[in-house]
């Protein structure tokens, strides 16, 4: 699984992106905000990634900003009817705050505005996202969170390997206090591996 992706933009279209790691080239769904986000082409960008897995069928990697809004898209993927392309819809066409806010108070007006979005659809994301999303409010800007909630992801080669640890199934508990020993001078690929080591001999 492919958790995040740091590298050289090389295509910025109007959903899609195209991102060189590695000397390979990642094409990537995005939402309107990570599109926002991401700089112009050639310069190096970053993107959180949910890669999505269906039997048979290529791997498609899916692209945020940050990493609040790749819960929220894996929480929006639970609902029955709402596969990647509705959830990316829905993330485009509401702010996340504002799609938190219309989930818990079952405004169906709101919801169905989204493009993708119908009624039955709507009613669904009310009754079972309810209790799955809150809003926190912060000094400057109101923050939404999916719960529960992670910790925060580190900069650099260290956030890689934190991405890498959780796609692979790892609790943030069993490898927060191995982030901080890794050599960052290193390959990512290289310090995966040192964690990895280094867990199995807690």
């Amino acid at each position: 699984m492919i958790a995040s992706l740091r590298g050289i933009l090389l295509e910025k279209n109007l959903d899609t992106v195209v991102i060189e790691a590695g000397g390979v080239g990642y094409a990537v769904t995005v939402t309107a905000a990570a599109q926002r986000a991401l700089p112009p082409a050639g310069a190096e960008a970053r993107l959180f990634i949910h890669t999505h897995a269906v039997q048979d069928s290529p791997w498609q990697l899916y692209g945020f900003a940050e990493p609040e809004e790749r819960r929220m898209f894996e929480t929006l993927l639970t609902v029955q009817g709402v596969g990647p392309k509705v959830a990316v819809a829905i993330l485009s066409g509401l702010p996340i705050g504002d799609l938190v806010r219309a989930i818990r108070a079952a405004d169906l007006a709101t919801l169905t505005r989204i493009r993708g979005v119908g009624r039955k659809t709507a009613e669904r994301m009310a009754v079972e996202l309810r209790d799955k999303v809150g809003v926190t409010s912060g000094a400057t800007r109101e923050v939404s969170t999916v719960f529960p909630l992670q910790a925060s992801v580190p900069p650099g080669r260290r956030g890689e390997v934190f991405g890498a640890l959780q796609a692979l199934g790892y609790r943030v508990s069993e490898f927060e206090g191995i982030l901080a020993k890794l050599d960052e001078s290193k390959p990512t690929p290289d310090l995966i591996k040192e964690a990895l080591a280094a867990m199995r001999r807690k």
